[in-house]
């Protein structure tokens, strides 16, 4: 049988580095989940669930040296960037731990029995159970925090769901060193390894949607790969919850108040959010409404200074450096359309930060224009300068599901009443799942309250990639009706063995 060799690469070179897999045939996908699957019972065991969590979160701290090597020599996202990246990973690990020992995420109600009702009620208890094995699609630009040990990884280990990961293209090798990683925590922890799988190749990556013991997948990337990976989920025979990040323009209005009171601050950090991670990050400020007038050309000067001084950078691989560079002339060609900071090749690897500026009168003629108002995976953005609030909002109408949204107010806007500034928080809210106020939308931070999605086409569902709750993509919920004590799951018992929070009839 013919073998595709899996090479890792250096993107400042574009050389192969080593060959570190070969992509994987129908059979070992199959044979990968079916071992997953296997290991279902095993992970069962919440106090072994998270003692396994806590492992791999210790075994990666332990091995962040050689981590942070293997995957700043595949992405060239540098040592900095990844440091910080491992301990997000790391957290969101212990995190997920502690809500497996809390237990809350099992969301137990018990409503006694109450024949006085009409109609009456019988005893109903209900808690959460694990979905089975999940497929997992690694983020190219997050090697660590959403691939292989990511958060979707995490996530559905602490709900009790084995994993089985399509690694990404562009970092086989941390792939690879991550799973050894977390199969050798799970032994540790008395679990099988098997827990943790990992598939190379763009077919496996299908065969593994179409799998019969798949029970559900997360993805993070394009929209044209998630989208694909989406509607074969949905024709399986028995379709499955596909929980996708797809693409995302992250919109920013700036008010013509916050503008005359900090134009060079927002200029200035705007800048720094748009070539953060070299403009990789999914949620890159990828359109900016600016009024016009004196104020608004003093943040524009303001982010071209900023961006002129930026140095080049190096994208993840060189596909997705041509696909930048043309994109970005697809989008200069436009008439009225113009570049102050010319983005696009920086060198033979590298490539520029900039901006592009449109009036928003010639982005609501629509047509060749609607090309603005996709998202171009990069360090460049789209300043789009608006006359007034209604040109505005009409600019905001036009645009598809977010994963964030930034407005910049002044210190009156953000004091007193509503009024305008509470008109935009209404409709951006329609907009995006995150809603960001004189800040940034880059740095997600992993917290319970955090809403990481958003409507399609920045996520394929209505659930969260970051934070607590994304634990909830894994499980489905059982009702159990006038069964007997002795016949229920320990979770849901009347002297409730395990001390879980529960709900008792409303209370």
């Amino acid at each position: 049988m013919t073998t595709t060799p899996v090479w890792s690469v250096d993107p400042r070179t574009g050389k192969q580095r080593e060959q570190v897999a070969v992509e994987a045939t129908p059979q070992e996908v199959d044979e990968s989940v079916r071992a997953a699957h296997a290991a279902r019972a095993a992970l069962a065991d919440a106090t072994a669930r998270a003692a396994f969590l806590r492992a791999a979160a210790a075994l990666l701290d332990e091995s962040a040296a050689h981590v942070i090597e293997a995957a700043d020599a595949e992405t060239a996202l540098g040592p900095g960037r990844l440091t910080g990246e491992l301990a997000r990973t790391t957290g969101q690990l212990r995190a997920f731990a502690d809500a497996v020992d809390e237990g809350a995420y099992l969301d137990i109600r018990i409503d006694r029995a109450d024949p006085s009702l009409s109609p009456p009620r019988p005893e109903l208890r209900r808690y959460k159970v694990p979905l089975g094995v999940v497929a997992v699609y690694a983020a190219s630009n997050f090697p660590l925090a959403f691939s292989v040990p990511g958060g979707d990884t995490a996530s559905a280990l602490a709900a009790g769901c084995p994993v089985v990961v399509k690694a990404h293209p562009d970092h086989p090798a941390t792939s690879e060193l991550c799973a050894s990683l977390l199969r050798r925590a799970a032994v540790e922890s008395g679990l099988p390894a098997d827990v943790v799988g990992v598939v190379h190749g763009f077919d496996a990556g299908l065969a593994l949607i179409r799998h019969p013991l798949v029970a559900a997948a997360g993805f993070t990337g394009s929209i044209r790969g998630g989208r694909a990976l989406f509607d074969a989920a949905a024709a399986r025979p028995v379709p499955i919850p596909f929980h996708g990040e797809l693409g995302s323009l992250n919109p920013v209005v700036v008010t013509p108040a916050a503008a005359a009171e900090r134009a060079e601050e927002i200029g200035g950090g705007l800048a720094g959010s748009v070539t953060l991670g070299v403009g990789q990050f999914c949620v890159k400020p990828g359109l900016v409404l600016v009024p016009e007038g004196a104020a608004g050309d003093r943040l524009t000067g303001a982010l071209t200074k900023a961006l002129g001084e930026t140095e080049p950078g190096v994208l993840l691989d060189h596909r997705m450096r041509e696909n930048f560079i043309a994109g970005v002339r697809e989008r200069t060609a436009l008439s009225g359309v113009d570049a102050p900071v010319t983005p696009g090749s920086g060198g033979e690897h590298t490539v520029g930060a900039g901006y592009l500026t449109v009036p928003a009168r010639r982005l609501l003629e629509g047509g060749s224009y609607e090309v603005l108002l996709e998202e171009c995976f990069g360090p460049v953005t789209v300043v789009v300068r608006y006359a007034d609030q209604r040109e505005a909002g009409a600019v905001l109408g036009l645009l598809p599901g977010n994963l964030s949204a930034t407005l910049q107010l002044s210190a009156a806007e953000t004091e007193g009443a509503p009024g305008p500034a509470g008109e935009l928080i209404e409709q951006v809210t329609g907009l995006a799942g995150r809603i960001v106020v004189n800040g940034w939308p880059t740095g997600v931070a992993v917290a319970p309250a955090q809403h990481h999605g958003g409507p399609y086409p920045a996520a394929t569902s209505h659930s969260t990639s970051v934070g607590g709750t994304a634990i909830e993509r894994w499980l489905r919920p059982v009702a159990y009706q006038s069964v007997p004590d002795a016949l229920l799951p320990a979770e849901l018992r009347e002297a409730n063995p395990l001390g879980l929070p529960r709900r008792v009839t409303g209370a």
